[in-house]
Parts: C-alpha cells; structure tokens; sequence
C-alpha cells in the first residue's frame, strides 16, 4: 500500500513555521513542537522511505549529538549558554528527517543565513551592539532543513 507523503510534509512545514515564529517571538523552541517534529520526521521515513530509516535515526542521533556537545563545550567554557537546548532537539529533529549525511550543509548554511543576518542588522546601525543581543537560531535552522532538504522530501509520491 502506496502512502501519499503529502500529510507528512504538511506537518513539517507546519511544525518549523510554529518553531520559527515562536523562536522568534519569544526565544524558545518547546518540546511541544520538537518532539512531534522528530517522532514525524521517523514515522516519515518509516511510512514513505523505509530503506531510508537507518539515516533517520543515525542523523537523529547526529544532529543531537553534535549541538549538545556546543552547548555543553560553551557553556562550560563561558559559563552561559550560546546556545540553546531547543536548537540542540530541532537539529535532532531536522536529522530525522533529512539523515545525518545532511547535517553539514544545513548547519553551514543555517550559520550563514544567520552571520548575513547580524552583518545587515550591524550595517543598518552601523554598531556592534547586535551582536550582542542574543539571536534565535531556529528560524534559520528550519529554512535551511527546507532549502537543503527539498530533495529528499519530494521524491516520494505525494
């Protein structure tokens, strides 16, 4: 039995638009939203590409993993955070549905939309003072899972 991936995909460009906005509207990326994202992006992969399965764990795993060990590294460090645990779950999420061999890009690129950002923001008030306000990274992690990943969600039948 052939299933349409097109409620999955729904459900992914809902959840990181929910993510972006509440990221930027209040700093936080909830459980609520992350777990749902992760627990799909398996289900997904499960459901529409089951050979694909074994990278969405290990790219859950990954993604987990590698922005734990930056926000533990830092915080140890600086003794703050520079990042936060719910960025940690959104790149185990994204993980879970784009397969850790994808990572790479979508944190490179994440990091650039995010740095373009700041630069405009500097250049606006021609001040240092953005950078030192904290800056929500999810909306920039989920634009870059959508602009890395778009292949991989639409090759399946929607």
């Amino acid at each position: 039995m052939m299933i349409t991936a097109l409620p999955f995909l729904l459900i992914y460009l809902m959840l990181n638009v929910a993510l972006s906005l509440c990221d930027l509207k209040r700093h936080l990326l909830p459980d609520a939203l992350t777990c749902p994202l992760l627990w799909f992006g398996l289900l997904f992969n499960l459901v529409c590409h089951e050979a694909r399965l074994p990278q969405a764990v290990l790219g859950a795993i990954a993604g987990y993993c590698a922005f734990a060990a930056v926000y533990w590294g830092y915080k140890l460090i600086r003794k703050r955070e520079g990042l936060g645990y719910g960025d940690v779950k959104l790149l185990a999420a994204l993980g879970a549905w784009h397969g850790g061999s994808l990572l790479p890009c979508l944190v490179t690129l994440a990091s650039a939309l995010a740095l373009l950002t700041l630069g405009v923001q500097m250049a606006r008030r021609r001040s240092l003072q953005a950078i030192k306000n904290p800056l929500p990274f999810g909306p920039y992690l989920a634009a870059a899972g959508l602009i890395c990943g778009w292949k991989n969600l639409l090759i399946l039948p929607l």
